[in-house]
């Protein structure tokens, strides 16, 4: 089994739609989104949920009324703002640190596990798909994006998948990290502008410090074919293959808006392009 992660440094720069058409070439493989704060595959693949699971994602504090005496030690210890003045618990602003229930004289205060969001097994055109649903509010972490690799590894096992292809989140945090941890290979999907060079060297440098093997695609490489030039010397200068540059192109936009992948949308070009960039990563693979 082979697990390929698709990054970016940044928000933007085309990773899940560059995800999104690898399905269409990638024989027997699971997809899994593993930008679980903002799930965007869904959109391309409208999946059919056949399996939903709740996944705890932190802890929330919680007041019992009947053994609370008011002292106010929790709404001076909290730096969370969480505790207003009545001694009711935000939700939204509880980071599930702990420290109100350590100080509270009476045990009044106990940390509850709180629901992070739904875990979906689903089926798709291309396959089986991971993802996670948030509860509104939410913000994402390392632990949900574990929850969706483990099972996608769990179902790429049960049906014998070949492949598994990881739409990561961008930048460089702890969701990140998940994604990357024990990969095969990274991609890292860039554009030609100084912030994108300057993400691409973020992400790059956390994929060799867990050393995941990585290799960059430039999208929309003709909007500033210098800088394009600047990302492809540094790219070799660091030893990491580019092994694909997309054009611009407003179809982009027009299969999005029809809810379809790039193949499927019928650009040619786009597609050629982005057939030999799988092409590579597999020839990378084989070579591992």
């Amino acid at each position: 089994m082979r697990e390929i992660a698709v990054v970016s440094g940044k928000g933007g720069t085309g990773k899940t739609t560059v995800a999104a058409s690898f399905m269409s070439f990638a024989h027997e493989c699971v997809i899994a989104d593993c930008d679980v704060d903002a799930s965007n595959l869904p959109i391309f693949l409208t999946p059919r949920s056949i399996e939903q699971t709740p996944i705890v994602g932190s802890t929330v504090a919680v007041v019992d009324r009947d053994m609370c005496n008011s002292c106010g030690k929790c709404f001076n210890a909290c730096r969370f703002d969480a505790i207003d003045g009545a001694l009711a618990i935000d939700e939204q602003r509880c980071e599930g640190c702990g420290v109100c229930a350590y100080v509270c004289p009476t045990d009044a205060i106990t940390m509850e596990e709180r629901v992070a969001g739904t875990l979906h097994r689903s089926t798709t055109r291309f396959g089986p798909f991971i993802y996670m649903d948030m509860r509104y509010g939410e913000e994402g972490s390392g632990k949900l994006v574990t929850a969706v690799r483990e099972k996608a590894h769990e179902v790429a096992e049960e049906s014998g998948a070949e492949t598994i292809i990881i739409d990561g989140p961008p930048g460089i945090g702890c969701p990140v990290i998940a994604s990357l941890t024990g990969a095969d290979l990274a991609l890292v999907v860039c554009e030609p502008t100084l912030s994108g060079k300057w993400d691409l060297e973020r992400v790059s440098e956390l994929a060799g410090s867990l050393s995941v093997p990585t290799a960059v695609c430039i999208n929309k490489y003709d909007i500033n074919t210098d800088m394009t030039a600047s990302i492809t010397e540094w790219c070799d200068s660091n030893g990491i293959p580019v092994v694909g540059k997309l054009p611009y192109d407003i179809d982009v936009y027009r299969a999005i808006a029809n809810r379809k992948t790039l193949p499927e949308y019928g650009n040619d070009v786009l597609t050629s392009a982005l057939v030999d960039v799988w092409d590579s990563l597999a020839g990378l693979l084989d070579s591992q």
